[in-house]
This record gives structure tokens, C-alpha cells and sequence, in this order.
């Protein structure tokens, strides 16, 4: 994308350049400015080109916001200049008043525009053009979901349909975690920047990045709630307060902690299950192991099958802080 943009540029400021030399070559009282010609195309071309390298960043809803604004300016100061105010006086100065008025109305309302752009509706550049009567769902991502990684394989399985939609200020808020000077944040900064790659190259998985940064708002979890309810989408998140907050303002969320308890499996008493046994319990003979979910497994007169995987037979279930602690007996090594 940035080399097309570049040839393009360049293109521009070349077209540019031989349109003055063609200007002087037309008028022929301009025919020895030729070089002169020349040189002026190029200089604006280069102008125009600055022009747009300085509005890097401006997005499709803030020109639509300033075409708005224009548009209402004018109509409102020729409504005002229409008036039987202006109609007896010096011309001159009608015509200073009504210059003046026209300027003042514009920026006005350009300026109130733009400091709106987020509740303007009129225009929304987020959502792709699709057949009629088609909607596509979106789902906005925080920044808990891609330090996770969990999302990943969540999209590349398909349960989640429809698009993802990451906004900038995610972005910058990942970027910020990946250079931290501490180690730790660091780290979970870096993968959830390799999540988002990993992302990218699922197939079947349209995502969006967002450009509006909600200014107004100056709290993440504020802006993702209010971007939510202005496209109308879902949010994902693991942030236990964040789906409160989006509860209470009516927007539908999504939470991977609730999604990954859902599909704990049930544990039946006498059910044989496979564990992994990592170290000793405090019990003499005891072994502990996890399972897939997470949930602890004690298992009685296991202790000499450390390191290895063997099958258990369960034989109770107690709730815990953490999930489940699995009390179970140890009948053979795992084939």
C-alpha cells in the first residue's frame, strides 16, 4: 500500500510539473517562462503532496464530519445574509458583513462538527458496504483478549462469526504494555502483538482497525462501551468490570472466562479420566495433576507414577476458589 502511494505521489508531482510548462507553452506571451512554468507545477505538486503527508491519520469520518459542517455553515449564513437585515445600507460594507458572517458561521460550525464526529451518525465509515438486508456482526476486541491469545483458536475453530473490529486506541494501549520496561508487561505485551498476527492469517476472519479514538473519552473501558453502542456491536473481553459496565449500558458482551467454565466438562463420580501428575499431595502416596480445564486432580497411592500420564478413577468433586478439586484413585498407566 505505502509504494502505490509513493508512485502515485510522485506521478502527481510530475503531472503537475509538465501541466505548468504546458501552461506556458499554450500562451505564448508566457513561451520563454517555460522553465519557470516548470518549476512552479513542481513546487505546487510537492505542496499538495505535503498537504496530504500532514493529514496523515485524518480519518473518513472527520471529512465527513467538516462537509457537514460546511454545509450547514452555509446554508445558515445565507439565511442570515437573505434576511431584511441586509437589505438597505452601504454596499460595500453589506457585502464586508456578509463575507465576514460566511467565515465565522463556517468555522463555527466545521469546528462543533468535528468535535462531534464521534456521535455523528449520518455517515458510518466503520461498517463495509454489504448486500441489502444482509448485517454483518461486529465484535469489538479489548486489550485482555488478544494478551490472552485464547482468541485465536477460538476464530480459527469458527464459533465466532462475523467481524472483529480492533480500535486504535487498543492498539496503542497494546503498544504501550509491549514497551514497558518491565519484564513482565513486556511480555504480555509482545503476545498479545503475535495474537493479533496470528489473527491476520485466519482465512475466514474479517478484521477492522478502527481509527476514531473517541477523544472525548478519556477512560479505555468508557470508550470501548461507547464505541460499542454506536456501532452497535458486541464487545469481547475478559475484564469482569468492563462486562459489567457494558451491561449496564446495554451493550451485549462476550467473556472467554465465562465461555472457557461453560465448556468445563462435568465430572461424574467412578467416570476414568486421563492426568498428567506433576508432584507429590501432602498425603503419604498422594500425587497431583491437572486437567485440561484447569482443575485439580488428587490422586490416592499415585505417588511412584510422578511424571507421567495415568488413568484415575474419580471419586469426588469439590468446588473450589480456583474451579474444581478432583479427588480420584489411581488404577493403571495411560496407554
Amino acid at each position: 500500500m505505502q509504494k502505490t502511494l509513493h508512485v502515485i505521489r510522485a506521478l502527481f508531482v510530475l503531472f503537475c510539473a509538465l501541466g505548468g510548462w504546458l501552461v506556458c507553452y499554450a500562451v505564448v506571451d508566457w513561451d520563454e517562462y517555460r522553465g519557470l512554468g516548470f518549476v512552479v507545477g513542481l513546487l505546487v505538486g510537492s505542496l499538495v503532496v505535503l498537504v496530504d503527508l500532514l493529514l496523515k491519520g485524518f480519518s473518513l469520518r472527520g471529512l465527513s464530519a467538516i462537509t457537514f459542517g460546511l454545509g450547514i455553515g452555509t446554508l445558515v449564513s445565507w439565511f442570515i445574509t437573505s434576511s431584511p437585515l441586509f437589505a438597505f445600507g452601504d454596499p460595500a460594507l453589506i457585502h464586508l458583513s456578509r463575507m465576514t458572517l460566511f467565515i465565522v458561521v463556517t468555522y463555527l460550525c466545521t469546528v462543533i462538527a468535528l468535535r462531534g464526529k464521534d456521535e455523528f451518525n449520518m455517515i458510518i465509515p466503520y461498517v463495509r458496504f454489504v448486500p441489502q438486508e444482509v448485517e454483518t456482526p461486529l465484535v469489538i476486541i479489548d486489550t485482555s483478549v488478544l494478551i490472552d491469545g485464547r482468541i485465536a483458536k477460538v476464530c480459527e475453530s469458527g464459533f465466532l462469526p462475523g467481524s472483529l473490529v480492533i480500535p486504535q486506541f487498543v492498539l496503542n494501549e497494546l503498544q504501550s504494555v509491549a514497551d514497558s520496561q518491565e519484564p513482565h508487561k513486556q511480555a504480555r505485551g509482545r503476545r498479545g502483538l503475535d495474537i493479533l498476527n496470528e489473527l491476520r492469517r485466519v482465512k475466514h476472519i474479517d478484521i477492522r482497525i478502527v481509527e476514531s479514538d473517541v477523544s472525548r473519552r478519556g477512560d479505555v473501558d468508557a470508550k470501548l462501551v461507547f464505541l460499542a453502542q454506536s456501532m452497535k456491536a458486541r464487545l469481547l473481553t475478559l475484564d469482569y468490570n468492563l462486562a459489567k459496565m457494558a451491561e449496564f449500558h446495554g451493550v451485549a458482551c462476550l467473556n472467554l472466562g465465562f465461555l472457557s467454565k461453560a465448556l468445563m466438562p462435568e465430572l461424574v463420580i467412578g467416570e476414568h479420566v486421563e492426568v498428567d501428575l506433576v508432584k507429590g499431595g501432602k498425603e503419604e502416596g498422594q500425587a497431583i495433576g491437572y486437567l485440561s480445564d484447569g482443575s485439580m486432580v488428587v490422586a490416592s497411592q499415585a505417588r511412584n507414577q510422578i511424571g507421567r500420564r495415568v488413568v484415575v478413577e474419580i471419586a469426588s468433586v469439590l468446588p473450589s476458589a480456583g474451579g474444581k478439586m478432583v479427588f480420584a484413585r489411581y488404577l493403571r498407566p495411560a496407554e
